[in-house]
């Protein structure tokens, strides 16, 4: 297994399009102003481990439980429809539980902002494309790009202001619905092919 730079620039990339961690920091903020704090190391982890463990084990356990790629698409689309209604409405459609912060670090952030259909998919893709090891390495890249933006959110508010806040929230949550409403669209072709 030989390290390719190119592989590694190109899976990284395409990954980072995906997991859209700049568009998703309107959601960091307001996960965090919610729950007071957002465990990034935590968060980090968890979404780093979810896509390894699929990328290894994705198509079994999905055949398994017999669910396709498709149909797995076309779930997470919906969970990622009814953030980005969140974002552009201001309401709040999933609760909390009150009893644990940390829950915020794995759903929705980990999963499936993070770790969700879109980039499992996409992992999926690309380890038919290039060698295991260098999809790895993109991972790895960008969990700690993600860890990074996790990290100097509450600088990043600062910076911004309330009202920028406002404003991207709502421009990344009609982004956020077009990527849900293309995820769903593709997929469920798919489904009916």
């Amino acid at each position: 297994m030989e390290l390719n730079f190119k592989e590694i620039f190109t899976a990284t990339m395409v990954l980072f399009a995906v997991i859209d961690i700049i568009g998703n920091i309107p959601i960091i903020l307001s996960l965090r102003d919610k729950n007071g704090h957002i465990h990034s190391e935590k968060a980090a982890i968890v979404a780093a481990v979810v896509m390894v463990v699929f990328l290894f084990l994705g198509e079994s356990i999905l055949s398994l439980i017999g669910i396709n790629v498709n149909e797995f698409a076309v779930a997470g689309a919906f969970i990622l429809f009814f953030i980005a209604l969140e974002m552009v409405l201001g309401v709040t459609l999933f609760k909390e539980d009150e009893s644990s912060s940390d829950l915020a670090a794995i759903f929705p952030l980990a999963f499936p902002m993070l770790a969700g259909p879109g980039s499992l998919t996409t992992l999926l893709s690309l380890r038919a494309e290039y060698s295991l090891a260098n999809v790895i390495a993109a991972i790895i890249v960008n969990i700690i790009i993600v860890y990074i933006v996790l990290k100097t959110s509450s600088r990043l508010q600062r910076f911004l202001g309330k009202n920028g806040i406002i404003v991207i929230r709502k421009v990344f949550g009609v982004i956020l619905l077009a990527i849900a409403v293309k995820l769903f669209a593709e997929n469920i072709q798919e489904l009916f092919n």
